[in-house]
């Protein structure tokens, strides 16, 4: 064992084997960057020192190993997504100008787009999963936020063996949920600070305004539109505008609920940045009955997954992955596509061992990690 000063650690290094404090209880694992929040805790603990049987990896297989994670998100599937979600978004932003300068629309307007979203959900469901949770460059708008949500939504009323013409109605519900936004003051909805309680007040006849749109512009069915105008009541009745609570609120509105929270977790927003898709499962996983229908939150997690599909985690024995698939009865142990081995060898081409963490003895997930921080610069 090799013994470091805590003084000589800095943020961003990384070493090709664990790295100990006391001899047996893991400070990082293998190839995780150490942070200034471990040294912080290092030097609160007063210890003067760490252990490891390994080397510092150089700043080159560091940069390497990123790049090649980097380019491994960027597959002909995602690039398959990314082109698709292309052509989703611009029908849908046609759609959303007209609502917004109170232009006419009809069904026939938005029918195309959910028409694509379910072929794009058939051909590449994964794919799109990842794309939602890591595909998105720079600020997702409206219609981005909108075109995932009826992605999600679509998967968890396939859960739900929801008959077509229901699916149908939902997706189209959390497409068009937040339409009512557009009708607000864009200064509004793109404030960084906290609001007023006048704007506040302002802020929450948003679903109202989606309701009318729904049913008086657009003249899709009530079920809809009341899907839209319940989206922000809360299962224990704390919710907007009418406060109802429960079994009172329709399914596919406290459906839209939980998607719609996911969705603006996992998003980048005006005012902060995305959360991995593991830290926005866990924040509604801590919902504890208040805001969420908790059968519908178990129908959202044999869906998405703990480890939602396309997630990147850091393995037990230093491997990296992506998760492949969920596993419905063990949500902690998914199926893992290895993409750079225990050895810290690459595995191109998407040629690297696939874990069934469910079977396989000894081997878990260690972290979920950030493909956001992958490229990280000397000192951070």
């Amino acid at each position: 064992m090799k013994t470091i000063n805590v003084s000589e650690l800095k943020p961003g290094q990384r070493f090709d084997s664990p790295v100990y404090v006391d001899g047996e209880s893991v400070l990082v694992p293998e190839g995780v960057a150490i942070r200034d929040k471990d040294i912080e805790r290092l030097k609160r603990w007063k210890v003067t020192s760490v252990t490891t049987e390994g080397s510092l990896i150089g700043r080159e297989e560091q940069d390497a190993q990123d790049a090649f994670l980097q380019q491994a998100l960027r597959s002909p599937g995602q690039q398959a997504v990314r082109k698709a979600y292309g052509g989703l978004s611009a029908g849908l932003d046609k759609v959303f100008s007209a609502i917004r300068e109170m232009d006419p629309v009809a069904t026939q307007d938005v029918d195309p787009v959910i028409d694509g979203l379910f072929r794009l959900l058939d051909e590449r469901r994964n794919d799109v999963v990842q794309f939602i949770l890591y595909g998105f460059q720079g600020t997702a708008g409206p219609v981005e936020n909108a075109v995932n949500c009826a992605v999600l939504a679509t998967l968890v009323g396939r859960n739900m063996s929801m008959v077509k013409h229901k699916l149908l109605q939902l997706a189209t519900a959390a497409l068009l949920h937040d339409v009512g936004m557009l009708r607000l003051p864009r200064e509004l909805l793109t404030k960084k600070g906290k609001l007023a309680p006048e704007e506040h007040k302002k802020m929450r006849t948003h679903p109202i305004h989606s309701y009318k749109i729904i049913t008086r512009e657009l003249k899709y069915s009530e079920e809809i539109g009341l899907s839209a105008l319940q989206h922000q009541e809360r299962w224990d009745g704390a919710g907007y505008p009418r406060g109802i609570a429960g079994r009172n609120i329709i399914l596919p509105a406290r459906i839209v609920s939980v998607v719609d929270s996911f969705e603006a977790m996992v998003s980048t927003r005006p005012y902060r940045g995305p959360m991995i898709g593991y830290s926005a499962m866990r924040a509604i996983l801590s919902d504890n009955s208040r805001r969420f229908d908790p059968e519908v939150l178990k129908v959202f997690i044999r869906t998405m997954g703990i480890y939602p599909i396309g997630s990147i985690v850091l393995l037990s024995n230093g491997a990296i992955g992506r998760v492949l698939e969920n596993n419905v009865d063990a949500p902690l142990k998914p199926v893992v596509k290895v993409m750079i081995n225990e050895r810290g060898r690459e595995c191109p081409d998407d040629n690297g061992e696939t874990l069934d963490l469910f079977n396989a003895k000894g081997v878990f997930i260690a972290k979920a990690v950030d493909p956001r921080e992958l490229t990280s610069q000397e000192g951070n």
